[in-house]
């Protein structure tokens, strides 16, 4: 891999020296413009406007434009006597949690590499301090005629380097949000969290450029001389107005037909999944309580009247019982006084001697 900038990172009064490599690459393919007349090819000339004649790239410097469209010369010299200290150096100003960094700042990305032998302990220090720490540095440094704003984060065993564009190069989004009130209601979002869940996931390592593939189809179906057949696409769909929520309902079949589950029943409407946060309402049971409540009582009423009618069936024991031994030493206390009368008689009766 080619290094395209050489210099140095500034770690406190630690100096590392690196060189810069691009980390991405772009694979698209790329056209000429050429004469439809004859198919000669069509170049860019650099011409004077004063004299109209082509002009060297050696012959050609830069230069400012005003307001009024005049041009003020800026030498190699005016631009070599700036303050500029980070000309040569990515300087580290700050470590922060990535999450501080907003997105619409991230631009291009480059690998950081060693430059020498020596420059290999203190750049292994200074990754190992960023994975331990989980944080990324933010530095300064020049690039391409300007002073850049970057991010260095780890990749692998590697220090990459991200382009910031300064926190005014990002414009509000004022301008493209609606501006009229709109109601979402919860059946909607419910819906929508259902499809969201429904996709799922995505590992971005799956993911194919099918434009660029069909292209290079193309492109070699010409270079061999065969005639490029053309797959029948999809007609754009123009706006239109439409039922959101059918919208979203007929999307969660599609994206269920598209990861081969069960689309369900003809006409059957999608499961609504609760947002995460909210709660169902538990099921009323007062029903269920009530006939258990019922039942309850109904049992402790007939233990109760078991209970009271074996009470007086013992009642009535205890008392004809008691009846029955009263009777019966009734009688045996008449049997005694007749017994007595008898033998008195006998007595009365004998003659005297």
């Amino acid at each position: 891999m080619r290094s395209i900038w050489n210099g140095n990172i500034s770690f406190g009064l630690v100096s590392i020296p690196i060189k810069m490599y691009p980390a991405t690459e772009d694979h698209s393919v790329s056209f000429r413009q050429v004469h439809t007349a004859d198919g000669g090819r069509v170049r860019y000339r650099k011409v004077c406007e004063l004299e109209d004649k082509p002009v060297d790239s050696a012959e050609i410097g830069r230069a400012y434009e005003d307001a009024d469209g005049a041009l003020i010369p800026i030498t190699d010299e005016d631009l070599a006597a700036l303050p500029l200290p980070t000309t040569r150096s990515v300087e580290i100003e700050a470590f922060i949690p990535a999450s501080e960094v907003d997105p619409l700042q991230i631009d291009d990305a480059y690998y950081l590499g060693v430059n020498g032998t020596a420059a290999a302990k203190p750049y292994a220090l200074l990754r190992e301090a960023l994975k331990r720490s989980e944080k990324v540095g933010i530095a300064k440094y020049a690039h391409r005629g300007r002073e850049r704003l970057g991010m260095l984060r780890v990749v692998g065993d590697a220090i990459a380097l991200h382009r910031l564009l300064w926190p005014d190069e990002v414009r509000e989004p004022s301008d493209v949000a609606p501006k009229e009130k709109v109601t979402v209601k919860p059946a909607e979002l419910d819906l929508a969290d259902t499809l969201m869940e429904t996709l799922g996931e995505v590992d971005l390592d799956d993911l194919r450029d099918e434009y660029q593939e069909a292209l290079e189809a193309l492109v070699a179906a010409k270079v061999s001389g065969a005639a490029p057949v053309a797959e029948p696409g999809e007609e754009p769909k123009g706006a239109q107005v439409v039922d959101l929520v059918a919208a979203l309902r007929d999307s969660v079949r599609s994206a269920r037909q598209a990861r081969g589950e069960a689309p369900g029943e003809e006409g059957e409407e999608a499961t609504v999944h609760e947002l995460r946060g909210r709660k169902k309402a538990p099921a009323k049971k007062a029903p269920a309580k009530k006939t258990a409540a019922a039942k309850t009582a109904a049992a402790k009423k007939t233990a109760g009247t078991k209970k009271t009618a074996s009470t007086k069936e013992t009642a009535a024991k205890t008392t004809a019982k008691k009846a029955g031994t009263e009777k019966a030493a009734a009688k045996k206390t008449a049997a005694k006084k007749t017994t007595a009368k008898k033998q008195t008689g006998k007595r009365a009766s004998r003659p005297a001697s």
